[in-house]
C-alpha cells in the first residue's frame, strides 16, 4: 500500500506540470533550461550563508537538502536520483562563488537568462504559458519532472507514468482542464 500511496502522491505532483508538458520539443528544451535555471539559482543562494551546528552552509545547500528529501519522499528511487544529480550543481555552483565577483555575476545573468530563454521557446512550440505561471510552487516540480521523464523514456516506473497520464486525461489542471487543446502542432 505505501507503494501505491507513493506513486500516487508523485503522479499527482507531476499531473498538473505535465498538462503544461505535452509537445515534445517543450519537454526537450526543458532538459536544457530547466537545469540551467537550478544551477543559477543555486549560485545565488550560494553567496547567503547561514550558521548552522557552529558551521556557515549556504542557503544552497538547505533549500536543495529540503528539496532534496521531499523528492526522496515522493519517489524514492526518482527521488534519490534527483539528488544526486543536484550534488554536482551545488558543487559547481559553490566553486563558481570563489570567481571574481563580476565573472561569477555573469555566469548567473548569462545561465539564468539563457535558461528562461530556452523554457519561453518551448512554450512557443506547446502554445501555452508555463506552468509556474498558475501556481510558483511548479518549479519545484520541474526537476522532479525531468528526472521521471528519463525513468519513463528508459521503460522505468511505467505505473508511475500511466498514473500521470490518466490524471492529465481526466483534467486535473493545466490548459486541458480549461478545455484548451494541450498543445498545438
Amino acid at each position: 500500500m505505501a507503494q501505491t500511496d507513493n506513486v500516487g502522491r508523485l503522479a499527482r505532483s507531476m499531473a498538473f506540470y505535465s498538462a503544461y508538458h505535452r509537445h515534445p520539443h517543450n519537454r526537450l528544451t526543458h532538459y536544457f533550461g530547466v537545469p540551467t535555471i537550478v544551477f543559477a539559482v543555486m549560485l545565488g543562494l550560494s553567496y547567503i550563508p547561514v550558521p548552522l551546528g557552529g558551521m556557515q552552509v549556504s542557503v544552497a545547500l538547505i533549500l536543495m537538502a529540503v528539496l532534496a528529501a521531499y523528492y526522496v519522499y515522493l519517489d524514492p528511487m526518482i527521488g534519490g536520483t534527483l539528488a544526486a544529480l543536484s550534488v554536482p550543481f551545488l558543487m559547481l555552483a559553490d566553486h563558481v562563488t570563489t570567481l571574481p565577483g563580476q565573472t561569477a555575476a555573469i555566469i548567473g545573468a548569462v545561465t539564468f537568462i539563457g535558461g528562461w530563454a530556452v523554457q519561453l521557446l518551448g512554450h512557443k512550440f506547446e502554445g501555452n504559458k508555463p506552468a509556474l505561471t498558475a501556481n510558483l510552487l511548479q518549479i519545484f516540480v520541474a526537476p522532479l519532472f525531468l528526472v521521471a521523464e528519463a525513468y519513463f523514456a528508459l521503460g522505468l516506473r511505467k505505473d508511475v507514468e500511466a498514473q500521470v497520464e490518466r490524471l492529465v486525461a481526466d483534467g486535473i489542471g493545466g490548459p486541458g482542464a480549461l478545455g484548451l487543446p494541450a498543445h498545438q502542432g
